[in-house]
């Protein structure tokens, strides 16, 4: 495996993981519990993000602009119901 697949690897796990992270954040009951999640999970988005710098850095992850007519059209289809 090399370094571009390990890393992609790594931040699939990561956001995996927050998301398991943060829905035992939200149905958690008791509130020891629910801090221990909530730690949890911004610990794992703070290694996701520097997963991801990595990444963009090395120009294995990049993003596309969205254009401004689409924006333009989901906050009108989100703003009129």
């Amino acid at each position: 495996m090399d370094d571009k697949n390990l890393m992609e690897s790594l931040l699939q796990t990561t956001k995996g993981i927050s998301d398991l992270y943060l829905h035992g954040t939200i149905e958690s009951a008791n509130e020891n519990v629910r801090c221990a999640f909530d730690s949890s999970l911004n610990r794992t988005l703070q290694m996701q993000k520097q997963i991801y710098d990595k990444m963009v850095a090395k120009g294995w992850y990049t993003n596309q602009n969205a254009e401004q007519t689409k924006i333009t059209q989901a906050r009108q289809k989100f703003a009129n119901g």
